[in-house]
């Protein structure tokens, strides 16, 4: 009743808002959360980080050490770039993993996603094309959108973003402003680009004068394999890198940062500076806090040691219970497996069924800017138990046998899934 009024309901306000204001709309994932916390709902939809797996004590050491020593700065207003203290821990970070900055390049923003909504701010006016993958994550498609650009889009493969395509836009008469990828087991496909991939990459949008926006929250959350280059490390001078300490520390504290080009850089510290003055100094120094700790380290590796786990748990319970339904992705490292059904199946249709059947997933038409994916679901494998994966799945086998045989039945076709 509660949710028919409001469909009801009239905004007495809705004519003074701004034209990139009106088509503002929450995202499928955002929907989801209301739902998905349930406690009888297994929920294979948010990513998560499982911040429970941090040690208390060592966190709350961190938080003392600030409060006692720098009350004063903690608790007042910070400069728009961020703490130095900070920035010169993120220069530490990025340079272990191949990324080497200064740290006056460096601009602390809350969360990569304002970094993100920043970087479409002072790039994109209304119209211009932008380049993404297909799919994309949900996040960078919401604040690109809110500055009314032209999506491209180019497929991915096993090998990350299929460079030729992005070629043949750019050939076809394309100009984007930026390419905007996430190299490291992406959101939500899980994949990562090859190294062949990531060379191409960064020598076309070279050549053609093309910013690259690198996107890399996930890369340290790697299960198997060696690293690889960030695209960042392999051209300076033409790869904004977005990072995060969201999935490597919390997700509360709000830490992202961006390394951009000089006049970028610039650019971006007004903006920030425009949307909300500075960073929290209290959780900077936080951030910095337990950075400055090499315990931080063997957290880590504690925490993908979990994660790695339960990505094993949902691969083995899609083995199991979908083998003859879906084809997946499987991911290295990071948080996301990519589902893929048959194509008769819509999976925005089948969410309300699958809720109750106490399991929720993110339908794949979110992480498309022109609708497209309804075949596809991203499943999350960092929040819950591997019990609760291996049983979720199970569900998740059972409602598409079930809309499978269904679909045989009207169509006239066998009622075995597995025919």
């Amino acid at each position: 009743m509660r949710r028919h009024m409001a469909e009801l309901h009239v905004d007495p306000h809705g004519a003074l808002y701004a034209r990139r204001a009106r088509g503002l709309q929450a995202s499928e994932i955002r929907a989801l959360f209301a739902v998905a916390a349930r406690p009888d709902v297994i929920s294979l939809a948010g990513g998560l980080p499982f911040v429970q797996a941090l040690p208390e004590e060592d966190v709350l050491s961190v938080v003392r050490g600030v409060l006692e020593g720098r009350t004063g700065t903690a608790l007042q207003y910070g400069g728009g770039p961020g703490h130095p203290a900070l920035r010169g821990r993120l220069a530490e970070l990025m340079a272990a993993e191949g990324v080497h900055a200064d740290p006056e390049a460096i601009v602390v923003t809350n969360g990569a996603q304002q970094a993100l909504d920043l970087i479409g701010k002072i790039l994109i006016d209304p119209g211009d094309e932008i380049v993404v993958e297909a799919p994309a994550y949900v996040g960078a498609l919401s604040a690109f959108a809110a500055y009314e650009p032209r999506f491209l889009t180019v497929p991915l493969d096993e090998e990350g973003m299929m460079v030729d395509a992005l070629r043949d836009l750019l050939v076809g008469g394309a100009r984007p402003k930026f390419v905007y990828t996430v190299p490291d087991f992406h959101n939500p496909a899980g994949v990562t680009m090859s190294l062949r991939r990531r060379r191409e990459l960064v020598a076309l949008c070279r050549e053609a004068g093309i910013l690259i926006v690198e996107d890399d929250p996930y890369a340290m959350l790697r299960f198997e394999g060696s690293p690889l280059p960030r695209l960042r490390a392999l051209d300076p001078g033409s790869v904004v890198y977005l990072g995060s300490l969201s999935k490597i520390f919390s997700p509360g504290v709000r830490i992202g940062w961006a390394l951009a080009p000089p006049g970028l850089q610039q650019r971006l510290v007004l903006a920030k500076e425009a949307a909300d003055l500075c960073s929290s100094s209290f959780t900077q120094l936080v951030a910095e806090g337990w950075l400055a700790d090499g315990r931080w380290r063997e957290h880590l590796a504690s925490l993908v040691a979990i994660y790695r786990a339960r990505r094993d748990a949902m691969l083995e319970a899609l083995e199991a219970h979908l083998a003859e339904l879906a084809t997946w992705t499987r991911p290295e490292g990071g948080f996301y497996v990519w589902v893929s059904v048959p194509g008769h199946l819509d999976t925005s249709a089948l969410l309300p069924a699958a809720i109750d059947r106490r399991v929720a997933y993110v339908p794949g038409a979110a992480f498309y800017p022109d609708g497209r994916g309804r075949d596809r679901m991203r499943l999350s494998f960092c929040y819950p138990s591997e019990g609760s994966i291996r049983e979720g799945v199970r569900r998740l086998g059972e409602l598409l046998a079930d809309e499978e045989a269904l679909y045989r039945s009207m169509s006239g076709g066998p009622t075995d899934p597995g025919s």
